[in-house]
């Protein structure tokens, strides 16, 4: 049980498109588990691998305020979805802070492996079917404020910037202030 280090955005290394999983032994359990603990930690409602720099094709998910439903998705792909599109709010664990409105499709079909690589299928719709497309672009080095405008892009990157700038001036303050 581990909790590990979340990428945040702008970080390249969530540019990086992710491999497929070929090994379905106790390291890819080890890493489900140490992604679900450090999901629900954060906490939030889903996790790619490339969001804590393995660059793996896996998932997990939980929308349920229970915490336990939890879904392992290991390769997962889209085998069909919906042409009604609907605005849902979206947040990021790899952008904390920021909500934005993103238009995706309302119900999608996905195959994927379990953690033993049996193959499987999920229909999801609302909730569950955005949490499972958003997590499956970062597989693909995508992050959901690439859905935004550049403008609403631009403004998100300013307030990032800004807040690592205040976090910075707040540590020189400390460190400059004379010790008693």
């Amino acid at each position: 049980m581990a909790i590990l280090k979340i990428l945040k955005f702008p970080d390249e290394r969530l540019r990086i498109k992710a491999t497929p999983v070929v090994d379905f032994d106790f390291d890819l359990k080890k890493l489900a588990n140490d992604m679900a603990d450090t999901m629900y930690n954060a906490p939030g409602i889903g996790l790619a691998a490339t969001q804590v720099n393995i660059h793996k094709r896996i998932i997990v998910v939980d929308i349920t305020s229970e915490k336990k439903d939890l879904k392992v998705l290991v390769n997962p792909y889209l085998t069909n979805k919906s042409t009604n599109q609907k605005v849902h709010e979206e947040g990021c664990l790899s952008v904390p802070g920021i909500f934005e409105e993103v238009k995706r499709p309302d119900l999608v079909e996905i195959a994927y492996q379990d953690l033993d690589g049996k193959t499987c299928r999920l229909s999801a719709d609302g909730l569950l079917s955005v949490c499972i497309q958003h997590e499956m672009d970062h597989l693909l080095g995508k992050v959901f404020v690439d859905y935004l405008s550049r403008l609403k892009q631009s403004r998100i990157r300013k307030k990032i910037n800004k807040g690592k700038h205040s976090n910075s001036k707040e540590l020189n303050l400390e460190l400059s202030e004379p010790l008693n």
